[in-house]
């Protein structure tokens, strides 16, 4: 979760939204939120145009389209662009640059099954701002149990540039031990595979109930602006994957009921399946099992935006310069790691797999100084409060040929939620 705090988006009626505030007035909410930077207005002026051009073209376009291209369009897009993401300048933060706590409970994690395994090596998926790598390289290293090659897929030209900063900033001793890829290497790999809030950044798609059937999300041209648009009837895969998903829940998805499906995460799992020969798979991330994702009363979903530490529910305002993120439904998870062959070791909640890693303890030996204390003190209740972080990210564990129990898990099995 990012830190400034998610909101559900509101019920009001309106023909073509999924957020009454956003549509029936988002000149409101755009005058609402900080203005970019010139730079800034016209590298999102720029993909508009090409989301334009294209929708022109094609049609309307699905929202996982969209979301890909607002996201990851090189250059433009969000997570392809060279603006500042992450940390006070950016737009939101994340656990491992809330405190370096969470590197080191991470750590403990790790070092467990890297010694079961006999092995030295951590490969992260979407490593951010880099920090997290920094402190886990560290926190490895001071445990005695050196990593020897640390990994990151990365495909963002600008993200690994401020990875690679970022380690030889915090770890010039360390750093070289890292390398990039743009994809993930082949298969056989043994040691630990990160993900720290990267399934929500993937594209998904949105659907409404209604009484012919499932409706698609998209999003199309309309007065001179982007514009929420519903299409009938929905992609065939996401049709079957709503019905599959309804016949999971206590009752059917009421008409009007908005949500999320994401059809990236199956195969996302099952291609780490398939690369991992033995280890463990570690998903940090916020999300609910599938019926607690599907409640009736989540009737308007999860995707959310976050413009500098502001979150609001419009992801059609500033295109290119905003995050869009969606909770994970960590059934969909676990079925798709289940058929891959994987065991569904540990889920939990964040607050828990920290305390139970030694967040404490930490926090104890962190400082003498009392004003460096309670900082860190501030610092772990934003990653452990149920209010902040604590409960809605969940942690989940994936593993092959391991026996030893997981640190991290001992306090609360969540399972029985899947």
């Amino acid at each position: 979760m990012k830190s400034v705090n998610c909101k559900q988006t509101r019920n009001d009626a309106h023909p073509r939204s999924l957020s009454g505030l956003a549509a029936s007035n988002p000149c409101a909410l755009e005058l609402s939120l900080p203005t970019p930077d010139e730079h800034a207005r016209a590298r999102s002026h720029k993909l508009v145009l090409q989301l334009q051009h294209e929708i022109a073209r094609d049609g309307p376009m699905p929202f996982s389209r969209y979301m890909d291209r607002v996201l990851y369009t090189p250059e433009l897009g969000y997570y392809c662009s060279d603006t500042s993401k992450f940390g006070g300048t950016g737009d939101f933060l994340t656990a491992p640059e809330i405190s370096p706590l969470f590197g080191r409970c991470l750590a403990q994690s790790i070092t467990a099954v890297l010694r079961e395994l006999n092995a030295d090596e951590v490969l992260e998926v979407g490593a951010g701002s880099g920090v997290m790598a920094a402190d886990l390289l560290a926190a490895l290293e001071k445990g005695g149990r050196p990593v020897r090659r640390y990994t990151i897929v990365e495909p963002s030209p600008a993200l690994r540039q401020a990875q690679e900063n970022t380690l030889a900033a915090r770890v010039p001793a360390l750093a070289e031990r890292a390398s990039w890829r743009d994809r993930l290497p082949t298969p056989g790999f043994r040691g630990v595979i990160l993900a720290n809030e990267v399934l929500d950044a993937m594209p998904a798609s949105r659907f409404r109930i209604m009484q012919d059937g499932v409706q698609e999300w998209h999003v199309g041209w309309e007065s001179e602006r982007l514009a929420w648009m519903l299409a009938r009837p929905a992609d065939p895969l996401l049709e079957q994957t709503v019905a599959a998903i309804q016949r999971d829940l206590d009752e059917p998805l009421p008409q009007g009921y908005d949500s999320e499906v994401n059809l990236r995460h199956t195969p996302w799992v099952q291609a780490l399946g398939q690369h991992l020969s033995a280890g463990l798979i570690l998903l940090i991330d916020y999300g609910y099992g599938r019926r607690e994702y599907y409640h009736p009363q989540r009737n308007t979903g999860t995707l959310v935006c976050y413009y500098r530490h502001r979150a609001h529910d419009n992801p059609l305002l500033l295109p290119g310069l905003q995050d869009l993120s969606v909770h994970v439904d960590f059934t969909t998870i676990a079925d798709a790691a289940a058929a891959a062959g994987l065991e569904i070791a540990g889920f939990t909640n964040q607050a828990s797999f920290l305390l139970s890693t030694g967040l404490t303890e930490f926090l104890a030996e962190a400082s003498t100084d009392c004003a460096e204390y309670y900082i860190g003190v501030r610092q772990a209740k934003q990653l452990i409060l149920p209010g902040e972080m604590g409960e809605l990210i969940k942690v989940m564990a994936l593993t092959r040929g391991l026996s030893g129990p997981l640190p991290g898990f001992e306090q609360c099995d969540l399972r029985n939620r899947l």
